[in-house]
């Protein structure tokens, strides 16, 4: 049995650099350690079906990163010491995160100290046991009208009972999946979309149809004609700070999607995830159709991942007793206890004060990326903690993450949002930094990367 496989995307570059890139991960990874022998290539090419050619190259890539180490007559292995005795692993070098799209948390936000107050304070309250016992699956009444207080200012007045609190976004829109199609039918989406939506599309074999965007995101022209010619159940969108374009949809946007989707008979599931980050910004789609909108606003992204809490608005009290089923089956409820947590911070003004401090600096980084990243072509939105970069004509994807990775950054494509061919351009992601220092270390060297060809960044003569 082979002691290392190496999992290749198709589509993902030359076979070659995607071996590198995977043998890169899964060190990075903690899946192979410092003296993991390594199959014999010759094996390794007729499992992966590839000329020995092919994995001889890779290895050799490999090496000229410090990978592996080459033993004659005993084989190929990962480089670096073995734990000594002690179990100790030896140092490895940082990597500066820019791939996952997570708020920042700047000492304003006080997220350790507020969430340790805010818990002591919810178990010290009168009722706060209650916390630590079972709840409804649609969410606890108090926490269902919090949650409408805070949505009102976005989306206006909603019943409580078309309010649900959810334990994260990504359980919530595997819900209404669920809920809405039925393995085999079809879902209109951008044809760059939320990884998540794609996972929990195949998991449930529902046939994703791409729709081409333009500057503001969903372009209705292509939505009516891919309507026309595709039966379709659903439409998937993100109307603020698109994930990954940072594509923003005007008023009149929201008002065409909405007009078309009833036209066709389609459900909205509108993904708010950053809807709280601007200062303003037009009214969500579920403002304008209620009557056909799931709208899903979580608090990962305005405040902190760590709360795992999300609120649903649904179209009527039927669909909120259907989501509340399948919320049921798969996870039961939220945490009572971070909802609780969620609610006293709605309530006491905590969360608009993490939000603000968030936004702030979110600013300032973008800030940061208009500075170094200046001359290279990306889209931006001032208060979001991510932008879209196009790459210069010289790089390919696939070759940028394997150099990105040697470099100490880790980046993500767009593989990773693509149905349907992707285009050669990174999701630079600006708050899994701890600092901005870290980050402008971290920019500084994409913006060396990308200056550069792959060529002139190897060593292999």
């Amino acid at each position: 049995m082979l002691s290392w496989m190496p999992q290749i995307e198709s589509g993902s570059g030359p076979k070659y650099l995607a071996i590198a890139e995977a043998l890169l991960s899964d060190i990075q990874a903690g899946r192979l350690k410092p003296g993991h022998r390594l199959p014999p290539q010759r094996l390794l090419a007729k499992e992966l079906g590839v000329d020995l050619t092919t994995v001889t190259r890779a290895f050799n890539e490999a090496r000229r990163m410090g990978l592996i180490e080459a033993n004659t007559g005993r084989g190929s292995f990962v480089g670096g010491k073995a734990p000594g005795r002690d179990g100790a692993a030896p140092a490895t070098s940082p990597i500066i995160d820019l791939s996952m799209n997570m708020p920042p948390q700047p000492p304003q936000a006080k997220l350790r100290e507020r969430i340790q107050d805010g818990i002591a304070g919810v178990l010290n309250s009168p009722h706060g046991l209650l916390h630590l016992h079972y709840h409804e699956s649609a969410g606890a009444g108090p926490d269902r009208a919090a949650a409408a207080g805070w949505l009102e200012r976005r989306l206006g007045a909603a019943p409580v009972d078309r309010v649900m609190v959810v334990g994260g976004a990504q359980t919530a829109l595997y819900g209404i999946v669920r809920t809405l199609l039925r393995p085999g039918d079809a879902m209109c989406v951008p044809f760059l979309t939320y990884p998540g939506l794609r996972a929990i599309a195949e998991q449930l074999e529902i046939r994703l149809v791409p729709v081409a965007m333009d500057a503001e995101g969903l372009d209705p022209a292509a939505l009516e004609e891919v309507c026309r010619r595709e039966k379709s159940k659903a439409v998937y969108c993100v109307p603020t700070i698109h994930n990954p374009t940072t594509a923003t949809m005007s008023l009149k946007r929201r008002e065409a999607i909405a007009e078309i989707a009833r036209r066709h008979r389609l459900a909205i599931i509108e993904d708010d995830a950053y809807g709280a980050l601007p200062r303003q910004v037009p009214a969500p789609i579920a403002a304008l159709a209620p009557d056909i909108t799931w709208h899903i606003a979580t608090l990962s992204k305005c405040a902190t991942p760590a709360l795992r809490t999300a609120f649903v608005v649904t179209p009527g009290l039927a669909d909120t007793l259907s989501l509340a089923a399948e919320i049921r089956a798969m996870t039961l409820m939220a945490s009572p206890l971070m909802a609780a947590l969620a609610s006293k911070w709605i309530l006491d003004g905590t969360l608009d004060a993490i939000t603000t401090a968030i936004r702030e600096e979110s600013a300032a980084r973008q800030a940061i990326a208009r500075r170094i990243l200046q001359g290279l072509e990306f889209q931006a939105h001032p208060e979001g903690h991510h932008l879209w970069l196009t790459l210069p004509e010289r790089w390919r994807r696939a070759d940028l993450n394997l150099y990105a990775r040697q470099s100490g950054l880790a980046l993500v494509s767009s593989d990773a949002f693509a149905v349907g061919p992707a285009p050669d351009a990174i999701r630079v992601s600006l708050g899994a930094a701890p600092n901005r220092t870290v980050l402008e270390r971290g920019l500084d060297l994409l913006a060396t990367v990308l200056s550069h060809g792959p060529s002139a960044l190897t060593s292999i003569v």
